[in-house]
């Protein structure tokens, strides 16, 4: 969180993570896409040799202001590939809130276990705990003919309790709503936060 008291915002950065190719890259794009104009940055892409970083910021003038201040959300997305952790340090440095995207190919289990278990580790070395940072988990690729069912994969990866949601990313499908959930449980905490200060 950055408060930029000149302009009377606050930046919030959401970030989403998950195996190589699960996409997190299409779902920034479609977000984009929908975007008006005027209520969003050019998207930046930074190209690796297999994944890429996304990243873009946006006003979201449908919510109230908190405290005063604007929300403004800056999305990224970081390499699937373990050998990009320096990338993906930098990137979660400072998260707010983050999206697990899950691909939901039968074949990738693994993958997505693998994934879930380096961003958990990565958040442990920033010195945050993953508990407390607002979190859903999207499983994307629901189209696919070997595609497991949202809520037997969220089991699998031991999250059955996580806010869930069932994705085609590329249709579109899904997207919209994994985004609106992700910022309405940051904004609660930030007001959840804000609130404890205020009475401490």
């Amino acid at each position: 969180m950055f408060i930029n008291w000149a302009q009377k915002e606050i930046h919030l950065k959401l970030v989403y993570c998950g195996p190589p190719l699960s996409g997190k890259t299409t779902n920034l794009e479609m977000i984009h896409q929908r975007l008006p104009a005027n209520r969003r940055s050019d998207l930046v892409s930074v190209k690796t040799r297999q994944d890429r970083t996304l990243f873009f910021d946006f006003m979201q003038l449908d919510l109230n202001e908190i405290n005063g201040f604007k929300p403004k959300f800056k999305l990224y997305t970081v390499p699937g590939q373990s050998y990009y952790e320096a990338t993906r340090r930098l990137v979660m440095k400072d998260v707010d809130g983050w999206v697990f995207v899950a691909d939901s190919s039968a074949q990738r289990l693994t993958a997505n276990r693998r994934a879930l278990v380096d961003v958990w580790q990565q958040l442990k070395s920033l010195g945050y705990d993953p508990r407390q940072i607002p979190f859903v988990l999207q499983c994307n690729k629901q189209d696919l003919p070997d595609a497991v069912e949202a809520t037997l994969l969220a089991r699998y990866l031991a999250l059955p309790s996580a806010q869930n949601f069932p994705a085609i990313a590329t249709d579109n499908v899904g997207t919209s709503e994994t985004l609106k959930a992700i910022i309405k449980k940051v904004v609660a905490n930030i007001h959840k936060s804000t609130t404890s200060a205020v009475a401490s």
